[in-house]
């Protein structure tokens, strides 16, 4: 292991380039009722991925910006914010575990040991990776630890499609970084992982191929039941559409199918099944998606959060929850990451704005309705 004492000093890109100024006005993002959204923080620029420390501290990275950083709830003000790197190569992927946090950035995985002890001082951290592939297209990784208590790292393909050994993969590692095992093949490009509160198993989203059309292919929600399943990339899309260069070369039948096909070019990225006890009983055990928006589309599409309906551990159909970031064309907001607090509430990361909202419930007794 190697430690790191440049992280502090390097230098990162100026916020004019990854603050979007303003903001979505929150009255066009709609919600079922009950709902509401607010701004939780909007002191981060380029906010991208979240995890929760046992002490409530949440961590978010960035992708652009080459910094992560540390937000500390306070009452009656918003929360405390504190560097906790920069100068990273898309630090992308945080994890939080058992008093460590790991970021991954570009070619490298780093673990700041007894985080929430020592702020706002920052603990010097500990590099447990540093060889993972140095191609930058879908090299912003995410990460996740599971219930197996063993780190998983996505490596997207470095293309649009292609065909290359060590890439398209989720690979998992022991905390130390030994012991790398490839879980699953045949993904093109998650941004997203999580486990089912009950099964433990494996939940990721999958950015599909683009130049096949505004509608072609879907983005896919998979499940990974068992190590080694292959999810069809780069010959097969959706578990059906055979890829136009590489689909002669093997059968759709040979790969896992989605569980459930979503939106085309929607840019699915963090997912989370709700286990809280705030938002409405119909929502326990459903699991939300975020989804960060097309680019290569003739009319956009995605910029919200999504709901997939979860029946005895399967999903069971595909649903906006919340929308509006997208307003006749003109993006307000592109929604990257999903994180519930202790309280139940949702917090969702918007890398446009450097906002982080939270989405709470009350019921109708509570806001003084009749019912």
């Amino acid at each position: 292991m190697w430690r790191l004492g440049f992280l502090l000093l390097a230098t990162f890109p100026a916020l004019s380039d990854v603050h979007a100024q303003g903001g979505p006005d929150l009255a066009d993002i709609t919600l079922p009722q009950g709902f509401e959204i607010e701004v939780w923080s909007d002191e981060v620029p380029n906010a991208r991925s979240l995890a929760l420390g046992s002490a409530g501290t949440v961590f978010v990275s960035t992708r652009r910006d080459g910094r992560v950083f540390a937000l500390r709830p306070r009452l009656n003000d918003s929360p405390e914010l504190i560097t906790v790197a920069r100068g990273l190569k898309m630090p992308n992927g945080v994890a939080y575990h058992d008093g460590d946090l790991y970021v991954a950035e570009l070619r490298r995985i780093h673990r700041f040991e007894d985080i929430e002890t020592a702020l706002p001082g920052v603990p010097e951290p500990i590099t447990i990776v540093d060889d993972l592939p140095s191609e930058r297209h879908h090299g912003w990784r995410y990460i996740g630890i599971g219930p197996d208590a063993r780190l998983y790292v996505s490596i997207g393909a470095p293309c649009n499609v292609c065909e290359r050994q060590g890439f398209g993969e989720i690979v998992r590692m022991n905390l130390d970084g030994k012991k790398r095992e490839v879980v699953a093949r045949g993904v093109r490009n998650s941004v997203g992982l999580t486990w089912h509160p009950d099964s433990g198993e494996l939940w990721f989203t999958d950015n599909g191929r683009d130049m096949l059309g505004d509608d072609t292919p879907p983005d896919e929600l998979n499940t990974a039941a068992r190590d080694g399943l292959h999810f069809g990339f780069p010959y097969c899309h959706a578990g059906e559409i055979r890829d136009p260069e590489f689909g002669g070369r093997r059968s759709c039948s040979e790969f896992t199918a989605p569980a459930q096909k979503l939106g085309p070019h929607v840019a699915s990225l963090g997912l989370r099944f709700y286990n809280g006890d705030m938002f409405p009983e119909e929502y326990r055990g459903q699991l939300f998606i975020a989804e960060h928006g097309s680019w290569n589309r003739s009319r956009k599409i995605g910029y919200r959060i999504s709901l997939v309906r979860m029946i005895n551990g399967r999903a069971s159909g595909y649903e906006t929850f919340a929308e509006g970031w997208l307003q006749n064309e003109q993006v307000s907001g592109r929604p990257v990451d999903l994180l519930f607090l202790p309280d139940g509430s949702m917090l969702l990361s918007d890398d446009h704005n450097g906002i982080i909202y939270r989405i709470s419930y009350s019921s109708p007794l509570e806001r003084g309705l009749d019912g």
